[in-house]
């Protein structure tokens, strides 16, 4: 796995890379990454794999700061993806990563060639509301998020094995500077307007949901269905959470590809 720096905003960014082939892009969800997972590696077998980092998300810093308005995240997620050489290839986005997915291939239909969608926030139903992730108890958030929550506490919300005193202080800094940025994104409701734009989405989506999602409820992907005007498919992950990178890699991997 290869990793470089880019910039944004005169900001930078962490891009990892792995695999040869078409390229296809990676926005990951809430938290983002620290470590390189299963499923890029499953995807990486047959794809070259680029994952740059969101502002605010691990690897990026706290760019997240200088964005004041859903434009100026549509911006720097568009310059992300040029600068990442990501401009014009296949994009994967789950969660908050999907929405911005969703964002960026509404505005620049050119950006993106081919669609993905895990479990994207963006829509919102008060009959059937996303969770509210920032006013959930630290001990709930493993089974909001996952269906397997004991191992996604331990490898996603813990620090890493060996990490201590001041390197276990900035891990958990990190992970609050993320959960800030998505919060300052799409707190409270998440409802920014996405549904008025879904229409100009022509690039053929595929719309993933796990099907134990407790976060964005997997009713949401008939409602992305209907909205956009391109050709879509929904796929459902038996068994996986909001989580499904995590629950379900590898599945996740040959449903993606």
């Amino acid at each position: 796995m290869i990793e470089r720096t880019v910039r944004v905003n005169a900001e930078p960014h962490r891009v990892w890379e792995k695999g040869t082939g078409e390229p296809i892009g990676y926005l990951a969800g809430l938290g983002g990454l620290n470590a390189w997972t299963p499923f890029l590696d499953k995807l990486a077998e047959t794809r070259r794999v680029i994952v740059p980092s969101l502002p605010g998300f691990p690897g990026a810093g706290p760019s997240h700061k200088l964005l004041d308005s859903l434009a100026d995240w549509i911006a720097a997620t568009l310059d992300l993806l040029e600068a990442s050489g990501l401009d014009g290839c296949d994009l994967i986005g789950h969660s908050i990563g999907g929405m911005l997915a969703a964002e960026c291939a509404a505005f620049s239909r050119a950006t993106v060639k081919r669609l993905v969608l895990i479990a994207p926030f963006g829509l919102f139903d008060e009959e059937d509301p996303v969770a509210d992730v920032w006013a959930r108890r630290v001990n709930e958030i493993p089974e909001l998020y996952s269906a397997k929550p004991a191992e996604f506490a331990a490898a996603r919300l813990t620090p890493p094995a060996g990490q201590s005193g001041d390197e276990a202080t900035q891990w958990m800094i990190v992970q609050a500077r993320a959960s800030e940025a998505a919060a300052r994104l799409v707190w409270p409701i998440g409802d920014l307007g996405l549904s008025k734009r879904l229409h100009r989405i022509t690039q053929p989506t595929t719309l993933v949901w796990g099907s134990e999602d407790r976060i964005v409820p997997p009713s949401y992907a008939k409602r992305f269905a209907e909205r956009i005007s391109g050709p879509t498919e929904i796929r459902t992950v038996a068994g996986a959470g909001h989580a499904v990178e995590f629950d379900a890699g590898e599945n996740l991997a040959r449903t993606v590809c």
